[in-house]
């Protein structure tokens, strides 16, 4: 088949694919690029996070308001049903659970009487991934420092301690190991210096804690090596958490899965008589040992439960070339937010209208360019608006597990969370920049802009693991995560960062994530024709995109690619 020599050709290296991708189009200005339009994007995105959506929460009145709107606009545009049974949607199981909020946790040193009293939102948020209507767990905690086992960093932060039973209280982020040759640094030798790996993000943590046979998890929340405040933490997990319906029913995760307050982890140490910050210290080596804390917790969780399907949208431009149009390039960006929450200065709808109901307004934008670039690509174009992603990327994840389309024919995956919404810049940075060669594409692209590409300005921020296209490159396909420049024309250097450090603070994961009188889209339909000249001439080329050497994705692709030989 001729697509099978398409895959092999990846093992002659990048610059044959870099050099493909490129020679197939000329310089940025295909029609449909130029007809991408601010006012029909900005009116996208006023209709996704006004009151009447409210906040698009999954399995809500929202989710039905937000997907039926999706599914309108891509009929509007010209797209054909991306599902084959004929329909715009992938239906996603998922089972919804909500814990009671008076739910407390209580720390006791029964050796000396004394106890801490934890309150549910202000000082611990705590969920079950187990379909049970009650929770109660009663364990001996342990501290294990950033609760990591990276054999290629000759890193174990459990040292072969059982921790089965027991509850965990585990660091956020990566260790933050000194350059030994300059402490004032961080070892770019190990878990990448300042860039978080995946050992650095909390879903790991749970993972590995349930691996090891813990009976609960709590992360202790900094806001720095977390990247966002303790109220994003409050907002996102105390409402309906969800999760993929699954055989064992949740059992193979730990009993509780949670986060405390800085504070209050330091009240917890000082009631086992530790020192927090020498421990935190001590847990950036490889000597470290597991703590004892000798002090119990207990939890109990009154959880409501149900089972839904929500909805994935997708839809697909066909083809031009019928010995390619069962190839695809993807694009994705999620429909979900945060739904009704706490109030907030008199607002409890969690508008979303940045994130990300500005990334749906760019999908249907670019879905309706491709519907009229010309020539036409050659291979399919699917945009796919998945659900769920605020609730752990489960949308993406359920696609990436049951593919509407062989993820062995599709090239690459392109996702926007989040738009540039202040105004056009000298540079877009691309996020995990060296992983694949798109970017490679997107270098070559952003110069016919007169743009420059560069990596994430915040990589301790982990971002790469935090959005959809992270669950495609879990399987293996090219996955692009573009992210705004900060180099904004006419602002003061520095300004760009400034502006994304308030909206972490201030809007980020809360009600005023708004549409802003200062807001100014030309930056938008910039990133749209770039990112949409990227997919065009990865439809069009001869090869597929590659990772590169050294990426943690490879090794998937590669295993494909021989399961793909070994059946013909």
């Amino acid at each position: 088949m001729e697509w099978i020599k398409h895959l092999f050709c990846l093992a002659a290296g990048a610059p044959l694919v870099f050099g493909a991708l490129l020679a197939m189009t000329d310089a940025v200005g295909q029609s449909g690029w130029n007809q991408i339009n601010p006012a029909r994007i900005m009116e996208n995105i006023k209709v996704l996070s006004s009151d009447e959506f409210e906040g698009r929460a999954p399995a809500s009145q929202g989710e039905t308001l937000a997907t039926g709107y999706i599914e309108d606009q891509f009929k509007k545009v010209g797209l054909k049903p991306g599902n084959p049974d004929g329909t715009y949607f992938q239906r996603v199981p998922m089972v919804g659970i909500k814990a009671d909020p008076s739910a407390q946790l209580v720390f006791a040193d029964d050796a000396s009487g004394k106890h801490e009293t934890l309150k549910f939102a202000d000082d611990f948020v705590a969920w079950t991934k187990r379909v049970q209507p009650v929770i109660s767990i009663e364990a001996d905690m342990v501290f294990v420092g950033y609760g990591v086992v990276a054999p290629e960093y000759h890193w174990d932060d459990f040292k072969g301690v059982n921790v089965k039973g027991r509850i965990l209280v585990v660091l956020i982020n990566d260790p933050p190991v000194p350059d030994p040759q300059d402490p004032s640094k961080l070892d770019e030798k190990t878990f990448k210096g300042k860039a978080m790996t995946y050992y650095g993000r909390w879903t790991y943590k749970f993972e590995e804690a349930a691996a090891k046979g813990a009976l609960g998890c709590l992360i202790v929340h900094q806001t720095g090596p977390a990247g966002y405040p303790w109220g994003v933490v409050r907002s996102s997990n105390t409402g309906e958490q969800f999760s993929l319906v699954a055989a064992d029913r949740g059992m193979s995760r730990c009993a509780a899965e949670g986060w405390i307050t800085y504070e209050k982890a330091k009240a917890l140490f000082a009631l086992a008589g530790k020192d927090f910050d020498a421990l935190e210290k001590s847990a950036v080596s490889r000597d470290f040992h597991p703590v004892d804390l000798h002090v119990k917790a207990s939890l109990g969780l009154r959880n409501t439960i149900r089972t839904i399907n929500s909805k994935n949208v997708v839809g697909k431009v066909v083809g031009s070339d019928p010995n390619l149009r069962d190839e695809y390039v993807i694009y994705t960006a999620h429909w979900d937010h945060l739904g009704i929450g706490p109030e907030v200065n008199g607002d409890k709808i969690y508008h979303g209208a940045l994130d990300n109901a500005s990334g749906v307004a760019g999908l249907v934008e670019l879905a309706d360019a491709f519907s009229h670039v010309q020539p036409p690509p050659r291979r399919s174009i699917l945009f796919l608006s998945v659900t769920a992603e605020e609730k752990g990327l489960l949308g993406s994840q359920y696609y990436a597990e049951h593919p509407l389309y062989p993820l062995s024919k599709t090239l690459a995956e392109i996702n926007m969370d989040g738009l540039n919404v202040l105004g056009r810049t000298k540079d877009i940075e691309v996020v995990g920049l060296g992983q694949c060669t798109l970017d490679d594409v997107v270098k070559a692209v952003a110069a016919e802009q007169g743009r420059a590409v560069k990596p994430d300005a915040e990589p301790e921020k982990g971002y790469y693991y935090r959005s959809d296209h992270f669950n495609f490159a879990k399987q293996g396909v090219p996955a692009l995560d573009p992210d705004s420049g900060v180099e904004y024309l006419g602002k003061p250097e520095g300004w760009g960062l400034q502006m994304r450090d308030k909206y972490t603070s201030e809007d980020y994961h809360k009600p005023s994530d708004q549409i802003k009188p200062y807001w100014d889209l030309s930056g938008t339909v910039e990133d749209l024709r770039l990112l949409g000249e990227v997919g065009y001439r990865v439809a069009n080329a001869k090869t597929y995109p590659a990772w590169k050497a050294g990426s943690e994705f490879k090794a998937k692709r590669q295993e494909i690619e021989v399961r793909i030989q070994k059946s013909e």
